[in-house]
């Protein structure tokens, strides 16, 4: 079986997320991919009325092979949408538990 593009793969999910905001939100949406580095980012930068908007709901790093998901504010959780493209749950690091926990969650512990 041919391996998965992973960096192909986070960053189609990446897209996926930027384009389901609204037209208000859309002008506030930053996608960043360090292909270099294997970082990938989905920010919020903006003003809305004279509030700042600055978050980053998505952040998923490469790490010797597997997708570290660092930062998930979906709805869905961006690990099932990784699930559904095939990736194996021991290639997928929920970075955002801490390491004593993930040994709970079903995903790989690193």
């Amino acid at each position: 079986m041919e391996r998965l593009d992973y960096r192909q793969l986070v960053q189609k999910v990446i897209h996926q997320h930027a384009t389901e905001q609204s037209e208000q939100d859309v002008e506030a949406t930053e996608i960043v991919f360090d292909t270099e580095r294997d970082r990938y980012l989905l920010l919020y930068v903006g003003w809305r009325d004279e509030e700042r908007i600055h978050g980053c709901p998505i952040h998923v790093d490469i790490k010797d092979g597997k997708i570290w998901i660092q930062r998930d504010f979906t709805e869905v959780g961006i690990a099932n949408q990784f699930l559904e493209f095939g990736v194996p749950k021991t290639d997928i690091v929920l970075g955002f538990r801490a390491p004593y926990v993930r040994q709970f969650t079903g995903f790989a512990i690193a």
